[in-house]
């Protein structure tokens, strides 16, 4: 189709409509790509399943695809052997949680029912749920991992919290007992990743230990004092532990989230697919869209027509029909008198049908497959 009667047509502030309709990144991808097609299987195909998912809707309400998260560079990594950080694994598990979530609302209560062009869709769906639930369990959040995610994990941080209590009990009491007076604050901070006590530039032969830091007025001094840099060390050589600890989890979620690659690639694919063609069906709802009859003999019969971006209390139905007895009309009328809508109608009606989009017509509705849709208006 030329671009300029997609413009002239105003197809494209239907697109913009369809995408706002997506949840995710990907499924809006494809609807700003859509164009009509001038292959009647194809439209057909894709117009059953506007028509299956709208039905869908209007029995168990609409769906939310927000959580379909795009993991496609971090199935590469896993690949090629990689380990993925705490988010990609964690956009994993957003994703397969979507999938259990999209399943479920893919099972409709009347099993004798016909199938329907998306009960394949939902059935190949693989929620992996002890994958994500395994995830979740490790990973609390981008930045924190739980401690009980491994065992080694646990005692690690046993130990790092017992050696903190033995750092802060021998500061507290240099910083409560006889050299208060070298202080100039009685608090504990940190400086290099190391526990210090500020103390008075003038009485830093009073406190030994090795200085970290220093005020900006030289004042004061950032001293670790030597009584607690034997346990410092013991927590730099814990905090050393802890990540690596972590990174084994890490490659650990990663190893199971590959041995699952090719399952999460199918569900990534199904869901943007799905939230696509949902897109198209909560478009149609919006303007209480019809499925077109099509046919490739040039004729065209719209039923109170439309159109859509106009008011829906205002806007004056039409009834056009043409290409059976006679393939030339030719409208007259006053200004204002609704020639243009009616020509911009059928333009539009047509590219939308071929799109796979429903059309803002009573049932029935007849549009052709064209080659070209052409608008000088």
């Amino acid at each position: 189709m030329n671009e300029k009667a997609l413009r002239t047509l105003e197809y494209t502030k239907i697109i913009d409509r369809l995408t706002e309709l997506a949840g995710s990144s990907i499924g809006k991808e494809l609807c700003r790509n859509l164009k009509p097609s001038s292959d009647i299987t194809e439209i057909e195909a894709a117009q059953k399943q506007t028509s299956d998912a709208l039905s869908r809707i209007y029995q168990r309400g609409s769906i939310s695809f927000s959580g379909v998260q795009d993991v496609r560079g971090s199935l590469k990594r896993l690949e090629i052997g990689g380990s993925l950080s705490t988010l990609e694994l964690l956009r994993i598990a957003k994703l397969l949680e979507t999938t259990s979530r999209v399943k479920s609302f893919g099972r409709l209560e009347n099993p004798d029912r016909e199938k329907d062009s998306l009960d394949d869709m939902f059935d190949n769906l693989q929620p992996l749920s002890g994958l994500y639930n395994e995830i979740y369990r490790c990973i609390l959040s981008e930045d924190e991992i739980a401690d009980d995610a491994s065992p080694a994990l646990s005692k690690i941080r046993r130990s790092i919290r017992q050696t903190n209590d033995r750092v802060h009990t021998q500061l507290a009491s240099l910083v409560n007992g006889s050299s208060r007076s070298y202080l100039q604050d009685a608090v504990i901070t940190m400086r290099n990743g190391r526990y210090c006590v500020p103390v008075k530039a003038e009485y830093k032969g009073q406190v030994p230990g090795m200085i970290h830091d220093q005020s900006s007025t030289g004042s004061t001094l950032f001293i670790e004092p030597m009584a607690i840099v034997k346990l410092n060390n013991e927590l730099r050589e814990l905090e050393l532990q802890e990540q690596k600890a972590i990174e084994a989890v890490l490659a650990e979620l990663s190893n199971a989230a590959a041995a699952e690659n090719e399952n999460i690639a199918d569900n990534f694919r199904i869901l943007t697919r799905l939230d696509f063609i949902f897109a198209r069906a909560m478009l149609s709802k919006s303007y209480n869209g019809t499925e077109p009859v099509f046919n490739e003999k040039g004729h065209i019969n719209i039923k109170k027509g439309r159109h859509p971006l106009l008011d829906k209390k205002n806007v004056v139905p039409i009834d056009i029909w043409m290409g059976k007895n006679f393939r030339l009309l030719v409208i007259t009328g006053p200004n204002t008198g609704g020639k243009t809508v009616s020509l911009k109608t059928v333009g539009l009606f047509t590219l939308m049908g071929q799109a796979g989009l429903h059309i803002p017509a009573f049932d029935h509705s007849e549009l052709s497959v064209f080659d070209e849709v052409f608008a000088d208006i």
